[in-house]
């Protein structure tokens, strides 16, 4: 989302970071993979209840994966692999942080005087978030209702950058007031799922202009 609304200044800062380290010695998908070294530093913090440690793994993780596409834009090294590879540890990277958030023991979200396990919305965000996301856009394109042109434009309040950006904070606050880092779950499913509803709908949309 972020991305689509601020194309320019996106675009700027992908490219001086890809001009800074496409000088080093690693290939755009060697910094993909790469990226899953931090992550799993960062499951292991969240295990043994390090929150900040945890944070500071998964902010690397983070960084690496807006390397790799920066280096293979300067480089013109793009490959269907290297999509491929960052797509996959995207979703790997995003298990491992959540799962450490499950693991970790975060306090309850009490709604409507019911008391709801933290680990609930964790798995929700994940559900919805990690999997139903991506999948209704992947599916959609699978089936011929989206095209490489329409699929760039499929709404989505929340994408992974975000949600990904959106849990670090969550976990900044826990050092304010721990069931707050609960609270930017449970707001980040909801968002999650109206993500969710606004690409099931832009397909509906688009079969039915096409009568499919």
């Amino acid at each position: 989302m972020l991305k689509s609304k601020y194309p320019k200044k996106a675009n700027t800062i992908s490219h001086k970071i890809g001009l800074f380290f496409s000088k080093l010695p690693l290939t755009p998908n060697e910094w993909t993979i790469l990226s899953m070294l931090p992550a799993i530093l960062g499951f292991f913090s969240l295990l043994y209840r390090h929150m900040g440690l945890g944070f500071f793994f998964f902010l690397i993780a983070g960084f690496f994966d807006a390397i790799d596409g920066a280096v293979a834009r300067i480089t013109k090294k793009f490959t269907k692999l290297g999509g491929y590879l960052d797509g996959v540890i995207d979703r790997i990277v995003e298990g491992l942080l959540l799962t450490g958030l499950m693991l970790f023991g975060l306090p309850n979200l009490v709604i409507l005087n019911l008391s709801t396990p933290a680990f609930l919305w964790i798995a929700l965000t994940m559900f919805f978030g990690s999997v139903f996301v991506s999948y209704t856009r992947a599916y959609g394109y699978q089936k011929g209702l989206l095209n490489d042109k329409n699929v760039k434009k499929m709404p989505g309040i929340l994408e992974r950058t975000e949600r990904f950006w959106f849990i670090g904070l969550g976990m900044l606050l826990y050092y304010i007031e721990p069931v707050y880092t609960t609270y930017v779950i449970f707001i980040t499913f909801l968002l999650c799922f109206i993500t969710f509803l606004q690409r099931v709908w832009f397909v509906i949309k688009l079969s039915h202009k096409k009568k499919v």
